[in-house]
C-alpha cells in the first residue's frame, strides 16, 4: 500500500527516486475504495491445488478481493469432480457482459501440442480478446503466458531438448518498474515446462518490457508497456511439494524424468524440498494487485 504524505515534503521526492510508492494528500482524498473483482481462469488439471496456491499468493495484501473462478466450457475436466465445478466455477458465457479488475490465466498441461490443436483454443482466444476491454490487467502463468504471447504478439513457442524442471535463479532487469519493487537483485523461482518462447523474440517486441531473466530458464517475467498484460514463464505460486508430486507422477508413468534442479537437498528425492521462492511470489502478486490493478482500475468498473 502507498505511503501518504504532504505534497511538498522533502522526503517525498527521495522516496519516489528509490521507487517507493508515495501518494500525496490530493490523490488520497479523491480515491474511492472497494473490493477488487479478480477472475481466475483455472486451466490446471488439479484445480483445487491451484486454487489454494493462487489464493495463498494473493493473501498478503490488505486489499479486499472478490474471487470468481472461471472454467473452460469447451473442455471436460477429468481430475476434478463435476460437483466442485458446478458449485464453485462459472463459464465465460455467464460473465462476458461483466468487467473485472484483474484476470489470472493459469498454465495447462498441453504445451507439447500446437495452440490451434487444443480443443478449447477458440474459447481461450475469445477470452483473451474480451480481456482487452473488460479487464484492467491480466496475469498469465507458464503455458497461459506462452499462449497469450502467441495470441497478442505472434510470438511462437519452441520445444526444449528436455523438460525444464526445478528452481532457477532469476535476475531483475529493470528495477524502476513497480512490478518488481522490493525484489532482490537475484531471486529463485520454480519452472516446469517442455517449451519456451525465445528470449530474443521477447526482447525485440517493442511493447514488452523484460523484468526478470535467467541464464538457464530464459525470460521469467515481462509485461506490456501499459501494464495491462503480465507474463510469468514459471510457477511462482507452486507450493513446497508441487514439483515433487510432478516428479513422482512422471516416474509412475515410466517417463524417467531428471531430478528437478536445485530443489531437493543434496539432489536426493528422499529429502524434503527446500521452500526458497515464497517471499518473491508474495511480493510479485502484491505488486500486481496494488500497482496494476488497484491503483489503475476505475471505481465504477461496470461504467468506466
Amino acid at each position: 500500500m502507498p505511503i501518504k504524505v504532504q505534497s511538498d515534503l522533502p522526503a517525498k521526492e527521495k522516496l519516489e527516486n528509490e521507487n517507493i510508492f508515495v501518494m500525496d494528500e490530493f490523490r488520497s482524498l479523491h480515491q474511492d475504495i472497494r473490493p477488487l473483482k479478480i477472475c481466475i481462469l483455472n486451466l490446471m488439471p488439479l484445480k483445487e491445488d491451484t486454487e489454494l496456491q493462487l489464493l495463498r499468493a494473493m493473501s498478503n495484501t490488505p486489499i479486499q478481493i472478490d474471487i470468481t473462478f472461471l472454467m473452460i466450457k469447451s473442455h471436460v475436466s477429468k481430475n476434478v469432480s463435476l460437483n466442485h465445478l458446478n458449485q464453485f466455477y462459472t463459464t465465460w458465457d455467464e460473465i462476458r457482459s461483466h468487467r473485472y479488475d484483474g484476470l489470472i490465466v493459469t498454465g495447462a498441461p498441453v504445451e507439447q501440442m500446437e495452440f490451434e490443436e487444443i480443443d478449447y483454443w477458440k474459447e481461450l482466444t475469445d477470452i483473451f480478446e474480451w480481456s482487452k476491454t473488460h479487464v484492467t490487467s491480466t496475469f498469465h502463468i507458464c503455458w497461459g503466458a506462452q499462449a497469450a504471447l502467441y495470441y497478442h504478439y505472434g510470438l511462437k513457442k519452441t520445444a526444449l531438448d528436455k523438460k525444464l524442471s526445478g528452481i532457477y535463479e532469476q535476475r531483475v532487469m529493470n528495477r524502476k518498474i513497480p512490478l518488481v519493487r522490493g525484489f532482490d537483485d537475484v531471486f529463485l523461482a520454480p519452472h516446469s515446462r517442455y517449451t519456451k518462447v525465445d528470449a530474443t523474440d521477447i526482447h525485440n517486441e517493442k511493447d514488452l518490457i523484460v523484468l526478470a531473466e535467467s541464464d538457464e530458464a530464459g525470460v521469467y517475467l515481462c509485461m506490456s508497456e501499459d501494464g495491462s498484460k503480465v507474463f510469468v514463464m514459471g510457477h511462482p505460486e507452486y507450493d513446497r511439494v508441487t514439483l515433487d508430486k510432478e516428479y513422482h507422477r512422471d516416474l509412475d508413468k515410466g517417463i524417467n524424468p531428471e531430478v528437478p534442479v536445485n530443489y531437493y537437498p543434496d539432489n536426493d528425492p528422499e529429502n524434503r524440498p527446500i521452500l526458497s521462492w515464497r517471499s518473491h511470489c508474495n511480493i510479485l502478486y502484491t505488486n500486481w494487485l496494488n500497482y496494476y490493478v488497484y491503483q489503475t482500475t476505475p471505481y465504477d468498473i461496470e461504467n468506466p
